[in-house]
């Protein structure tokens, strides 16, 4: 009788049983809500695909793991406070888009963005003294979802209409232009991740001062442009990672494979890619994004002010913006050096 009483005075009060009930509940709810919308996108694409001959109806189960795992990632994501509500509101339209276009492409954008959290959050207290805008968990707004995940979304919407949503081998010889759409999405992706990488191991594991990236010439932990051994060894891992988990999904998910040229080249591309994308980051930090030692926090900033001494670069660009043009500037180019170098 009293531990009947205890549960009932518990669940009155709010206690363990009631959170649990609201749990279950809201995921129930969830749940069902992600049920309908996939089924009305399903009725919608039969309806379209039956007024055009040129559109396939996707499956409602594609429509469902679209909606749902990005929803699901988001929630989780922004409880562990990786991402803002902006944030989370420009991820899940990314995480969304990237899904339907092809499993590849969420594989990816999943492995970067779930080891780039982590990454962030290790060292913290290193970071701290470094970063004069450190924020915990990393909190990502929606400026930075859309630098890094922009490029990403525009190349598999031009995907769905070159292909459509699905996986495809990349496969210049029979599939010119969704092969370069994959391999230019891959590209940017891990150049975000090799950045990201670089940037968030290198404070914590290198053992000597960064170098400008163009005079080479020493400067200050945090300095943009600055890059150290351990941080170009980090970007080729971060771009590996996701060049292997567009790799995996590959060979999960494309059928015939022993038909088509070889996907392996998929991760040392990712590799390269991140290599890549992190000198390209810190070529711009270095030239074009303002440097200084604020005297007042005796720390590296990007802004300037009467106790600021210069160190590097013009204010010109912000990080955001340095990273968005490292993205495209990777998916524009690499894929043509793929093309001569890919084996058939």
């Amino acid at each position: 009788m009293e531990s009947t009483a205890e549960y009932e005075m518990s669940f009155e009060l709010g206690g363990p049983p009631m959170k649990d009930t609201l749990k279950m509940m809201s995921d129930m709810i969830l749940l069902a809500a992600t049920l309908a919308l996939s089924l009305f996108f399903w009725t919608l694409s039969l309806t379209l695909s039956a007024y055009s001959g040129s559109l396939q109806p996707v499956s409602p189960w594609r429509w469902l793991f679209s909606i749902l795992v990005p929803l699901v990632l988001t929630i989780r994501a922004r409880k562990r406070r990786s991402l803002d509500l902006s944030g989370a509101l420009g991820a899940l339209f990314v995480g969304f888009v990237l899904t339907m276009a092809n499993f590849s492409f969420f594989s990816s954008l999943l492995a970067f963005f779930v080891t780039s959290s982590k990454l962030t959050r290790w060292g913290a207290a290193r970071k701290k003294k470094i970063d004069a805008d450190y924020k915990e968990g990393g909190q990502r707004n929606w400026m930075q979802v859309l630098c890094n995940g922009g490029v990403p979304t525009q190349l598999a919407l031009l995907y769905m209409i070159e292909a459509g949503p699905g996986e495809t081998p990349v496969d210049f010889g029979r599939q010119y232009t969704a092969s370069w759409l994959c391999l230019s999405l891959l590209g940017a992706l891990a150049c975000s991740a090799g950045d990201t990488w670089a940037s968030e191991v290198g404070p914590v594991l290198s053992r000597s001062r960064p170098r400008l990236i163009t005079t080479w010439q020493e400067v200050p932990e945090g300095t943009n442009g600055g890059v150290t051994h351990t941080g170009l060894v980090a970007s080729f891992l971060g771009g590996l990672a996701v060049g292997g988990a567009y790799w995996a999904t590959q060979v999960l998910f494309v059928g015939q494979m022993q038909q088509c040229a070889p996907q392996w080249p998929l991760v040392l591309y990712g590799g390269a890619a991140g290599l890549l994308g992190s000198l390209l980051d810190s070529l711009l930090g270095a030239s074009v994004q303002y440097s200084g030692f604020d005297t007042s926090v005796g720390k590296v900033v990007s802004y300037q002010s009467p106790t600021t001494h210069w160190i590097s670069g013009k204010p010109i660009l912000d990080n955001n913006a340095v990273n968005l043009f490292s993205s495209i500037l990777v998916a524009i180019g690499l894929p043509g050096m793929a093309w001569g170098l890919w084996p058939h």
